[in-house]
């Protein structure tokens, strides 16, 4: 009997963690004989893999749902389903208040996610998901997370023991006991790009004040060396230049499998894959950067002068009410040990404004500190509450008239100051990773080391016809905003 091919389109909603979740859903419906579009309207099924973390991302998310389902209401896809961070976090609430969506499914179904499509295909609707705090469903300590059976983590490739098979170790794994096979790769490339996120843990074990992201996450587990190893390979087989390591505290990886100095000693393992030209390790946390860490990221080749820094503020006290560490000081002299071996070095931030008990005072301190710390690339954001985190029920809430007087203010001064910061890279020698060719302009753009993907900037090349993918060095000429010019040199 001859079965009709399905097919599937994945829209991805969010951060590159996202990215890597959605690839890995792609993998596994791949392998289970799922045809893989690029255009929901000509998919059978369109799932919309969701962001849960702000407000905003969760209106992107569901009006994403919404122009989907409107796709299939005019004869686009035959079913919309929800999966991801929103999906994860509210569950039944979510299918309850959005009825468009054929069906909203958890982390959980992600390794069985082709049967739960063909039924729904079928005309069956399944249960929706229901949410509960992922961080229960690991043990406590760390170290006791090694045996995660039966517990999903998007992103890891987790495969049945079947399905696994053997690798070449890692030196990275020296330190940690060694599984009875390696892995297999479960991932599917959506783009041609030639730069792509890297999965090297999940979850969280800080408890900030403001972030719910643990609670739908789940509890901090770092991949083993050998498996993001693998998967590195992998991606470099398929024409990937740039890693970009991704997760929610990549400072904290390996303490659950016994050493904290693991990522040191993965990253010159990664730099010397064939292939890779560049490694990129985003998102550290400020008191948790350790001087060995910062030292690898500074001398390993290929590992790139950039510095995803996760200060979210600058007062001190402030920081404390946030259940963070620092203060304007500490900060300050973490750049300046970071400048002083790597003078030409991207640093990049976020930052929130208006949090509770926030004063004119905390505002001015941070202003100092954006003024003093030159940094590349600030997001700055209005605090509001997020459902279930401490923040929620804390005092003394500012009016939010003040908290978008006071993000336009800071807004204003950090365009300011990152077009400063690019200006005084003209002259500078860069190399960029040519990433499209503008339709429009013919322009080739690209990335110097210290932009990161998507919200860094990006530099246009002149002079040279190099084709995507091609790494060119060049002088940077001129600035837009944060954005360079270059001549190919």
């Amino acid at each position: 009997m001859t079965t009709t091919q399905r097919s599937v389109a994945l829209v991805t909603l969010g951060c590159t963690r996202n990215e890597v979740d959605s690839e890995e859903l792609a993998g596994r419906l791949q392998a289970e004989g799922w045809l893989l579009v690029d255009d929901a309207a000509d998919a059978d099924v369109a799932v919309v893999n969701t962001c849960g973390f702000i407000e905003q991302a969760k209106k992107d998310s569901i009006d994403t749902i919404l122009e989907a389902s409107q796709q299939r209401d005019a004869g686009g896809a035959r079913a919309v389903v929800a999966v991801g961070c929103l999906a994860e976090r509210y569950g039944q609430e979510l299918a309850d208040e959005l009825p468009e969506a054929d069906a909203v499914l958890g982390f959980d179904s992600y390794a069985d996610m082709s049967s739960h499509l063909r039924s729904i295909l079928d005309g069956h609707k399944p249960a929706s998901h229901t949410p509960s705090d992922r961080r229960q469903l690991l043990p406590l300590s760390p170290v006791d997370r090694r045996d995660t059976a039966g517990v999903a983590v998007p992103g890891h490739g987790d495969l049945a023991p079947e399905m696994r098979e053997p690798a070449a170790p890692s030196a990275a794994d020296a330190a940690v006991p060694a599984p009875a096979s390696g892995p297999r790769v479960m991932r599917a490339r959506l783009d041609g790009r030639p730069w792509a996120p890297l999965k090297i843990a999940s979850g969280c074990d800080r408890r900030c004040s403001f972030c719910a992201i643990p609670m739908f996450r789940g509890a901090f587990l770092s991949r083993r060396p050998t498996d993001v190893i693998a998967e590195a390979r992998w991606l470099a087989e398929r024409g990937v230049k740039e890693l970009f390591l991704v997760s929610e505290n990549s400072t904290s990886y390996g303490k659950d499998l016994g050493d904290l100095g693991l990522l040191e000693t993965m990253l010159p393992e990664l730099g010397a894959i064939d292939g890779i030209e560049r490694v990129r390790v985003s998102y550290l946390q400020p008191a948790e950067i350790r001087p060995g860490l910062l030292h690898a990221m500074a001398t390993v080749d290929g590992v790139v002068p950039w510095y995803d820094i996760s200060f979210q503020h600058a007062s001190g006290p402030l920081l404390r009410r946030m259940r963070r560490f620092g203060d304007r000081e500490s900060f300050l002299d973490l750049i300046e040990r970071i400048r002083a071996v790597q003078p030409t070095a991207g640093i990049r931030s976020n930052v929130i404004l208006g949090f509770p008990g926030e004063t004119e005072e905390d505002v001015e301190i941070l202003v100092d500190f954006l003024v003093r710390a030159r940094l590349d690339v600030v997001g700055v954001f209005g605090y509001s509450d997020e459902d279930g985190t401490e923040a929620e029920g804390l005092g003394e809430k500012v009016d939010p008239d003040v908290i978008a007087e006071r993000v336009r203010r800071v807004q204003d001064l950090v365009e300011e100051l990152t077009a400063q910061r690019a200006e005084e890279r003209i002259g500078e020698e860069v190399v960029v990773l040519v990433e499209e060719i503008d339709e429009e302009t013919g322009d080739l753009v690209g990335r110097a080391a210290h932009q990161g993907p998507d919200v860094d900037g990006v530099t246009i090349l002149t002079g040279t016809d190099a084709e995507v993918g091609d790494l060119v060095p060049a002088v940077v000429t001129g600035t837009e905003g944060i954005d360079l010019i270059a001549e190919a040199s």
